[in-house]
């Protein structure tokens, strides 16, 4: 009786540390204590397993030298759950902007993230975009990545200072995991925008206050006539224009306008630097300074896709969306060519937009 009684004790603590066995392995996350971070210097604040591994490096990056940061936690055979952190894209003035940083450095992304994952035998992530992904008024989209035998989601943000890539990786689908690391991430509501050059303009009507601001007396053009309700100062502005009606509001005409010389053409019309329309570059391909190949759609991938690009007066892709080609082809050659860069283009000096076409020809040897 009394082994009998033992057996079963012994039989009920096994049964036990068998069942807490396997609740352990169903735990979703393999790490047993996570903890809220918000590292010196960043923006962010992310709940991840306790004691992450920190990088700090410097990433070359086309002719740039980017600053980067990559916070990791791993265990062997995975998960993995890391952010990086980088900087050194400097936010131009102009639309699109953001969209045009964000783009450089999910492409500058795609290089430094596999070596920090898997060091040998790595290859670049495939990364498909989900959705656009907006967080606390921050540009942001949604990924599924894949690296290897690693399978999961990435979310990328883009704020005013810093880019980050917020990825859950794993060997088997693990929605637990992505929803408990992804979901803690936060950033600061995104201040607005201050308008641009006030402060320029309000201290050159402080030093000359007889003389009307430079976007109006440029709109006092040949091709701009004078805006209702506008009065002229009657003193000499810096900027010469010529005014074909010199009517005044409020006031008759005195018959005497200003008029060119019969021999002399009138002036060509005042353009604000910028604001220039972007001028045809053709086929672009011979012209780009980074070209990224497309990620091949699996199946069938034959067939030539034309891309129509708009590009900044940094080189930077702004918008881009197929013209023509197969269907199943267009959503991967539109994605690589957001992400190519171009030598600035001038015109009498000045940087200007090209809008042109970029040509992809997919084959079955790609």
């Amino acid at each position: 009786m009394f082994f009998r009684r033992s057996y079963l004790s012994l039989a009920t603590l096994l049964l036990a540390a068998v069942s807490v066995s396997a609740q352990t392995q169903k735990t979703p996350t393999g790490w047993a204590e996570w903890e809220t971070i918000s590292p010196e210097g960043e923006e962010f604040t992310v709940t991840m397993p306790k004691a992450p591994s920190k990088e700090v490096e410097k990433f070359p990056y086309h002719k740039m030298e980017l600053n980067t940061r990559l916070y990791l936690s791993s265990l062997p055979g995975g998960p993995v759950v890391a952010i990086a952190s980088f900087s050194g894209i400097k936010s131009v003035p102009g639309a699109n902007s953001d969209f045009a940083r964000f783009n450089s450095y999910i492409d500058a992304f795609k290089d430094f993230f596999p070596p920090k994952v898997r060091p040998q035998g790595t290859t670049p992530p495939k990364l498909t975009p989900l959705n656009s992904k907006p967080f606390h008024g921050h540009p942001g989209r949604a990924f599924k990545m894949t690296l290897g035998d690693l399978n999961g989601t990435l979310n990328a943000y883009v704020t005013r200072k810093r880019f980050y890539a917020i990825v859950a990786l794993n060997t088997k689908k693990d929605d637990a995991l992505e929803e408990k690391f992804l979901s803690s991430f936060s950033l600061p509501d995104r201040q607005p925008d201050q308008p641009k050059n006030t402060a320029a303009n309000d201290a050159e009507q402080q030093l000359n206050p007889n003389q009307p601001a430079m976007e109006e007396t440029a709109a006092q053009t040949s091709d701009n006539p004078a805006k209702p309700g506008t009065r002229n100062s009657g003193g000499t502005s810096s900027v010469p224009v010529a005014i074909e009606d010199n009517t005044e509001a409020g006031g008759a005409s005195s018959g005497t306008a200003t008029q060119q010389p019969a021999n002399q053409p009138p002036p060509p019309p005042q353009t604000q630097p910028g604001n220039r329309p972007p001028i045809n570059g053709g086929v672009l391909n011979g012209k780009a300074i980074y070209l990224p190949f497309p990620e091949v759609p699996a199946g069938q991938a034959t067939g030539v896709v034309m891309v129509q690009v708009l590009i900044d007066e940094q080189g930077t892709v702004i918008d881009a969306r197929a013209v023509s080609g197969p269907q199943h082809l267009l959503a991967a050659a539109v994605n690589a060519a957001r992400l190519a860069r171009f030598t600035p283009t001038t015109l009498m000096g000045e940087a200007v937009k090209v809008m042109g076409t970029l040509s992809y020809n997919f084959v079955r040897a790609n």
